[in-house]
């Protein structure tokens, strides 16, 4: 095998690896709506039990940089794999709230692992990277977008146990594949991007962290609650009595639309600088968000993509940052901490929904939404400033 095509397996097999993960994790959302009805409970009690999972999402991201070391990346990426189809199997068999909150517990542990890792394996072996992490970003949302449709589908025909069990026997196969295609653990054989930061900017890294650290605590919030509440606010606030079939596929089309632009974003990486193009997706957050909690209906759900196509191109950009600006020996343990601080907040995300739309409805969630959105925003402008003498230092010299 060349050294190329390893590269482009090991890279192919992360971009499968990162729509399955978000897949998975955002099953229940969607599933959530067909329990609750079968088991005889309310939404808001429902969604809260996966607060488990999304904590553990981002909790255990941080310990996967220091145990990659000691296990390897790819043995990590192969347990995410049987990890993730065992945790969706006993999820099929589980009917009490206990059983449900432990097994999405678990399930958020092993999805914790693909990010640290995944991200650090394709800026390994990617050969450009803002194209590289584009496509792995739409990778992602694919399946954020076809777990609202896929799961809708299959509770819907099959009952809600088959929308977990599905995707448990498609982990299981990708996983024995992973085994026997992926390259074995070393070192990328393609030449990783350059850590390059502006000369001059030592003195303003300690403000640069704290702005990219509160822009990543509240971007995660704006993920989770958006992403979450998807589903159940179209359910809600289209206006139409719809199946749930179409509920999902909806939500599917909201996600697709959102996730294109991350192509865009990945190739402006390679040109414009990161700092320009953080304020630009940062202003649209709150701007979308704010439109879906006004309204209902069509101007709902174009809010709606707005916030996540703005969302989803941060991530892009946030990725990017810890490539361009991390040495390579560093850059798995710089992913857990960037992982951990924009996951593990926002695994709260769940109770807030819960406890928002019983008191003000989707209208209340989708305000503090917008308010998390302008924090990003504030931050972004702050780090933009921040960032731009540095920079002016680095080219007049």
């Amino acid at each position: 095998m060349t050294p190329l095509s390893s590269s482009r397996r090991a890279v192919a097999f992360v971009n499968v690896a990162h729509a399955l993960d978000h897949y998975v994790l955002l099953i229940y959302p969607t599933a959530v709506i067909a329990m609750a009805a079968d088991l005889g409970r309310d939404y808001g009690p429902m969604i809260a039990l996966s607060t488990g999972a999304f904590v553990a999402f981002g909790l255990f991201a941080l310990p996967m940089g220091w145990l990659a070391e000691r296990v390897g990346r790819r043995n990590l990426l192969a347990t995410f794999f049987f990890g993730c189809a065992t945790s969706l199997a006993g999820l099929t068999a589980s009917s009490t709230p206990t059983a449900i909150a432990l097994w999405l517990f678990v399930l958020g542990v092993f999805t914790a692992i693909y990010h640290p890792i995944g991200a650090s394996l394709l800026v390994s072996h990617a050969s450009s990277l803002g194209r590289s992490l584009g496509w792995n970003g739409v990778f992602g949302n694919l399946g954020s977008a076809f777990a609202s449709g896929g799961t809708a589908l299959l509770a819907s025909t099959l009952g809600w146990r088959a929308a977990f069990l599905a995707p448990a026997a498609v982990c299981l196969a990708v996983g024995l594949a992973y085994l026997v295609f992926a390259p074995a653990e070393a070192e990328s054989h393609v030449a990783g991007p350059k850590t390059a930061p502006p000369s001059g900017v030592g003195m303003r890294v300690p403000v640069l962290l704290a702005l990219f650290a509160a822009a990543l605590i509240a971007g995660g919030m704006t993920f989770n609650i958006t992403s979450i509440s998807l589903p159940k606010a179209i359910d809600e606030r289209l206006g139409l009595d719809v199946p749930l079939a179409v509920t999902g596929a909806l939500a599917t089309g909201v996600f697709l639309f959102g996730a294109m632009p991350q192509l865009i974003v990945g190739r402006l990486v390679d040109r414009v600088p990161l700092p320009t193009i953080f304020v630009g997706l940062a202003a649209l957050q709150p701007l979308g968000l704010g439109l879906a909690a006004t309204t209902g209906g069509a101007p709902m759900l174009a809010g709606l993509t707005l916030a996540i196509a703005a969302i989803y191109g941060q991530v892009v950009v946030n990725d990017a940052m810890v490539a361009r600006y991390t040495p390579p020996h560093l850059r798995t343990k710089a992913y857990s901490v960037r992982y951990f601080l924009g996951f593990t907040a926002s695994g709260f995300a769940a109770p807030l929904i819960a406890v928002a739309h019983a008191g003000g409805g989707f209208g209340l969630v989708f305000t503090l939404a917008a308010a998390f959105g302008t924090v990003i925003f504030g931050a972004a402008v702050c780090f933009f400033v921040a960032s731009k003498p540095a920079a002016a230092q680095a080219s007049s010299g």
